[in-house]
Formats: structure tokens, C-alpha cells, sequence
């Protein structure tokens, strides 16, 4: 495995090479100290440019780069904030686009007031946003939604400045894990309403999020969703504390240039029509399953292997979305790009949740959070079956769990055995690529 995820430092972001230009062109505009958490956050925005298009994932099936959703993590005072300006940046077309709508729907309130009683009602115009405000109802998503479908299957995008913001959106927070869900997998959500002024209809529901939380907020918000698959869905990426610089980050100025090279690029995703399959993205998505399943088996630990399959799909959406800017074309270093999102997204997950996951309460603090360890790295070269067995037991694991364990390095090649000394020795393979 290229990165060690059980390390409170996050793994360090790949150089952006070529065919990842636009991402540098975003990364121009944002304080230094919050460039590497602030890439997972792009993606959700630019998959919500790209409408009648699907990519086939590895698995044959064939999705859409919508339902993208990522949680920006971060301390107070860490400058997350500077998103929003961002986000406001890359939408503009968005923005112009709802402007015109608004306009439509205020003309149309106005001519209801003064119509009489008893004349036929104007009927609301037909209008859909691109980027809804924050406070958006459940009941308006939806009606949104259906507006979207019928204009092409087009994709809704929420900024959220505060995670507590998705209960209204959701219509309470118990309604949040089935929402974002549903979106996730471009599922149907729709309402069912008993009385005309009611929204009523069941459209296919595409839309993005980016969220933005303190590491407390969070916690709290996902308490309750970690084990039903809401979790794995989204993509978290959090930035540690920092250390007290004293010095104040610098933020973007968006000059005209920035907007110029900028519009280059969503051209690129507005135009993309059709379905495709990008051969070296699912060729790569594959490796990293089998790098997901050694992780797993080196920790001994099925719930980092049931959180990694969700955080390759959202990998491979933002491969895709890499594949669209650069002109269709694949390049070494967009696959070194998405290969760092997939382990850190897990890294901040586990840096967030290790200790709630499986458990009914939060009670530890945040100093005491782990990541997964690779118990193979924590034991000599050459080793007995009662080394492991011990070390087993130390982690909180089960003693029986000692002989499979070993079946699966052995299979993995990890490990070779001596049927003449009882040893276990690590393969020079494994030690290469440790």
C-alpha cells in the first residue's frame, strides 16, 4: 500500500502533475495550510456540471457523476470558511442561471396579489435551480428535483456552511440518513401529498453536497449513522489542529485570469454527453480494491474493508470528472490523484470515528483517536504463531482470530511458512513494499 493511514498525519497529496490543472487553478485561490483538505471538496461541485452522462464502473454498472457529497472537517479559526468564496466561484453559471428564475417567480407572486378572487390563477412558471440557498425545504427539494429531471436530468448542488443545516433540507434529522442515501445512489425519493397545494411526484434524485464542520459537530451529526451505510457514502476530509504560526493565511483575490481559465474547464464538463468507459481509471480502481482487501486482512478489520468499496466509487466519480477536464485523456498523475483520495478518505474518517465506530457512545476524546494498524508491521521478520496471538489480544482482538488471520497472509503472500521450525518470515515482497 502506498500511504500508512494509521498515522495522525494525514498522507500527503501526490505532486499535481499533468492532466490535473484545473484542480491547481482552484488550489491558486486558497491559503496554503488548507490546500490538501480543500481538494475532496471540488468534486461534488464539478460533477453538478456534467448532466447526461454516464461512466461504467468496473463492476458493468453505469453511473453518473451526481449524489458526489464530501464533509470538510476542520477546527475553528482553521480557515475553512474560505470555501464558500470558492464554491461561489466555480457557480457563477449557476448563480446567473437561479437569478433569472427568482426574477420569474417574483413577477409571478406579484401578478398573483393582484389578481381578483374569483379569476383563474396564473400558473407558477416553470423554473428549476442549479444552487439552491440553504434554507430549502424537503418539499422544495423535491419539487426542484422533478423541474430538474424534466430539463434533462440535471443536477441540484448544496453548499452547507454547517452540517445541522441538512436536517431542514432533509425535513428533520431523522430523515437525513435516507436522504443522503438516496442521493448517493441516484435513487428515487419523492412525495406523496393529500392536498393540491402539495408536492406530489417521484423523480430521480440528483444532487451534490459539500459540507463544511468542527470535529464536535460532527461527531454528533454522524453518532447515529454510522452502521447504516449513510457514513461510507460520504466523504470526509479533515485537517488536524494546526500549529499556533501566528501568521493569518493569505486568501484568493479571483482575478479575471482565474475566471477566464476557470470557465475553459466547466465548458469542458457541460459539454460531455453520452456514456463511456475509461479503461486505465477501472484498471486502476481494481488495484486499489485488492490494496483495500491487504489493508483489511494486515489490520484484521471488516469494517475498514466495508467502508473502503463506497470510497472507491467516490474516487472513481472524481476520476472521472479528472478524465472530462483533460480533454478526455488519462494521464500517470490524475491516477496518483485519485489514489490519494481514496486513503484519505479513509484516514479521516478514522481519524474522526475510530472510536464510535461499533459503539453506542462517544466517550473518548479526540487525542485518543486511531487509525487502523497493520499488525504485521508491528511484529519481527520472522515470528511465531503465539507472537501474533499475543499482539492480537493487546488490540482488543480475539485470540481465535490468530489462525485465520494467518491463512489470509499466507494466501496474500505476505507471509511464507516452516513446517521445520513452526516460524512465520515475512516474504521479501512484503518487505519491499512495506
Amino acid at each position: 500500500m502506498k500511504y500508512d493511514i494509521s498515522k495522525p498525519t494525514a498522507p500527503k497529496m501526490p505532486n499535481l502533475g499533468k492532466g490535473t490543472e484545473c484542480i491547481k487553478i482552484l488550489l491558486s485561490q486558497v491559503s496554503g495550510n488548507m490546500q490538501e483538505p480543500m481538494v475532496p471538496m471540488f468534486f461534488p461541485i464539478l460533477g453538478a456540471h456534467i448532466s447526461g452522462t454516464e461512466f461504467q464502473y468496473p463492476d458493468f454498472s453505469w453511473k453518473e457523476p451526481t449524489g458526489m457529497m464530501t464533509n470538510l472537517v476542520a477546527h475553528s479559526g482553521d480557515n475553512k470558511g474560505q470555501f464558500k468564496d470558492l464554491a461561489n466561484a466555480i457557480c457563477r453559471d449557476f448563480r446567473e442561471h437561479d437569478k433569472a428564475e427568482e426574477d420569474k417567480l417574483l413577477e409571478w407572486q406579484k401578478r398573483k396579489q393582484t389578481e381578483p378572487d374569483n379569476k383563474k390563477k396564473t400558473a407558477r412558471p416553470d423554473v428549476f435551480f442549479r444552487f439552491p440557498p440553504t434554507n430549502t425545504t424537503n418539499a422544495a427539494f423535491i419539487q426542484n428535483a422533478l423541474a430538474l429531471e424534466a430539463h434533462g436530468g440535471l443536477t441540484q448542488y448544496f453548499n452547507l456552511p454547517e452540517v445541522e443545516m441538512a436536517d431542514r433540507l432533509c425535513g428533520g434529522h431523522k430523515q437525513v440518513s435516507v436522504l443522503l442515501r438516496n442521493v448517493y445512489d441516484r435513487d428515487r425519493a419523492g412525495a406523496l401529498r393529500a392536498t393540491a397545494d402539495g408536492v406530489t411526484g417521484n423523480p430521480v434524485i440528483r444532487a451534490c453536497f459539500t459540507i463544511s464542520s468542527n470535529p464536535d459537530s460532527t461527531r454528533k451529526f454522524y453518532k447515529y449513522e454510522l452502521t447504516n451505510g449513510t457514513f461510507g457514502r460520504m466523504v470526509f476530509s479533515y485537517k488536524p489542529r494546526g500549529n499556533r504560526s501566528g501568521k493569518i493565511p493569505r486568501l484568493g483575490k479571483y482575478p479575471d485570469e482565474f475566471y477566464e481559465k476557470l470557465d475553459e474547464y466547466l465548458s469542458r464538463l457541460d459539454l460531455t454527453k453520452g456514456r463511456y468507459i475509461i479503461r486505465p481509471l477501472n484498471k486502476l480502481t481494481d488495484r486499489l480494491a485488492q490494496d483495500m482487501a491487504s489493508l483489511a486482512d494486515l489490520a484484521d478489520d471488516d469494517l475498514l474493508f466495508e467502508i473502503s468499496h463506497r470510497s472507491l466509487v467516490s474516487a472513481w466519480k472524481a476520476g472521472c470528472i479528472l478524465w472530462v477536464l483533460n480533454n478526455q485523456t488519462w494521464s500517470k498523475a490524475m491516477g496518483e490523484l485519485v489514489e490519494w483520495l481514496v486513503y484519505h478518505d479513509i484516514w479521516s474518517k478514522m481519524q474522526l470515528f475510530a472510536d464510535m465506530l461499533g459503539k453506542d457512545a462517544f466517550t473518548m476524546s479526540e487525542t485518543q483517536h486511531r487509525g487502523p494498524k497493520n499488525m504485521l508491521d508491528s511484529l519481527p521478520d520472522t515470528f511465531n504463531e503465539a507472537q501474533l496471538e499475543a499482539l492480537r489480544t493487546s488490540l482488543d482482538k480475539s485470540k481465535e482470530g490468530t489462525s485465520g488471520q494467518l491463512r489470509q497472509w499466507l494466501f496474500r503472500k505476505f507471509i511464507t511458512y516452516s513446517e521445520l521450525t513452526g516460524l512465520y518470515t515475512k516474504t521479501e515482497e512484503y518487505l519491499r513494499n512495506a
